[in-house]
């Protein structure tokens, strides 16, 4: 098959999707497809370029085997809705113009569409158009739902407006994949027939995540030696809602050798350095942001992993990516997040799980697994990467991939 990949993030870019993209066009291509990806200049999740990179009208380079072309965009991180709206739409405009004219001889047989942003709906329109392929969608989110999750204040008209297009951006598509259970039953709800929706989840890179012996010098290194370490590594951000874990630990103060260790940076991570201050606590540790290829050192020197987002329906939907990074990790896992995430730990017996936003409820299931003998916890971390493997490897779901592509270009599903 002739693939054209669209996704405004891609690697070398520092958050899952992008390594996951990058992996999937791999993976296609090394099954002996032929993929060219059209995406922007590297700037997630910083806002500004990345070094060795320079703004320009196109760029084209090969990334671990794979044709990329570049298109400009306006680098962006902010809060300002008028500057993240030049974000996307930039991205929108210049894939629909420059990145179309330069692969309109590509001829492909389907074009392969991340989403979102729905802002993508103008090139998706033009690539369809020109390469009268059908358009297979991989959804991580919906919009507007996600936007407002994650604390955006969206003006009513503007909602309104998002979710027109959002339902015509789903009308092109001839199959939506999903990366959970939730967000196919979200978009039926939204009109989505059930037979153009299926579920691929996101994956841990198997070359990045993995077990390996806890590093005694680095434990001493960061003061995680000798200690009861609940480890939490991503984004500090405000749908994370990690004010709840200072909150557990405060309830936690009794346990001597209990310590919540945030490995990180966000726009939060200030507001919670102060209040760990303010609270006078000493069992909250930050380490800031480590490279990709070595957070599985630090998880190894965890006791339990952590993955909590604020209580909200949006997230209920979701499986964030972490999730499969600490089972491929074998490490237990405290869950504080409700519906399709919490049904994955439970199902893997690999931790516990507390109501998001509580933190008597993560303070509980804190001591429960603080009680439990190493050999119990080693059991929760061998369920779960013993379920990784089964389920959740970038093998695995790039073979779905190929074979759910095949079915589309081969007019085995059809949009309506």
């Amino acid at each position: 098959m002739r693939i054209l990949l669209l996704t405004q993030f891609y690697w070398p870019e520092a958050r899952t999707a992008p390594a996951n993209l990058a992996a999937v066009a791999e993976s296609l291509q090394e099954a002996g497809n032929d993929v060219t990806v059209v995406t922007g200049f590297p700037n997630h999740p910083f806002g500004r370029i990345y070094e060795g990179y320079r703004l320009r009208w196109r760029q084209w380079e090969k990334v671990r085997g794979v044709r990329v072309l570049r298109v400009p965009l306006y680098p962006d991180h902010s809060l300002s809705p008028l500057r993240r709206a030049l974000h996307y739409c930039s991205f929108a405009l210049f894939s629909a113009t420059i990145g179309v004219w330069l692969t309109r001889n590509f001829s492909a047989d389907v074009v392969l569409v991340y989403l979102p942003p729905i802002t993508n709906w103008l090139p998706i329109r033009v690539l369809k158009l020109v390469h009268r392929a059908p358009v297979v969608y991989w959804i991580t989110d919906l919009w507007p739902e996600a936007l407002v999750a994650a604390g955006a204040n969206l003006k009513p008209w503007l909602a309104r407006a998002i979710r027109l297009l959002d339902a015509r951006v789903n009308r092109l598509a001839s199959l939506i994949l999903v990366n959970s259970p939730g967000l196919g039953r979200k978009l039926e709800e939204k009109g989505v027939a059930a037979r153009r929706l299926e579920v691929i989840t996101d994956w841990a890179e198997e070359s990045l995540f993995f077990p390996v012996e806890p590093d005694a010098r680095l434990a001493r290194e960061h003061s995680l030696n000798g200690r009861f370490n609940v480890m939490y590594g991503g984004n500090l951000g405000p749908a994370q809602g990690l004010a709840t874990v200072v909150a557990a630990a405060h309830l936690l103060r009794d346990l001597q050798d209990l310590q919540f260790v945030f490995i990180g940076d966000g726009e939060d991570r200030p507001r919670l350095e102060r209040e760990v201050a303010d609270r006078g606590l000493a069992n909250v540790r930050f380490i800031p942001r480590q490279p990709m290829k070595e957070i599985r050192r630090f998880f190894a020197v965890a006791d339990v992993l952590l993955v909590h987002l604020n209580p909200d329906p949006m997230f209920e939907l979701q499986i964030p990516s972490k999730t499969m990074a600490y089972m491929a990790c074998g490490k237990p896992i405290l869950c504080g997040i409700a519906g399709s995430a919490a049904e994955v730990v439970r199902d893997a017996g690999a931790g516990l799980c507390c109501a998001p936003g509580d933190a008597a409820s993560m303070a509980e299931a804190v001591r429960a697994l603080h009680r439990l003998p190493p050999e119990d916890l080693a059991r929760l971390g061998t369920s779960g990467r013993d379920t990784y493997l089964r389920k959740y490897t970038r093998s695995v779901q790039a073979k779905r991939f190929q074979a759910l592509l095949a079915e589309v270009v081969a007019g085995k599903v059809e949009a309506g």
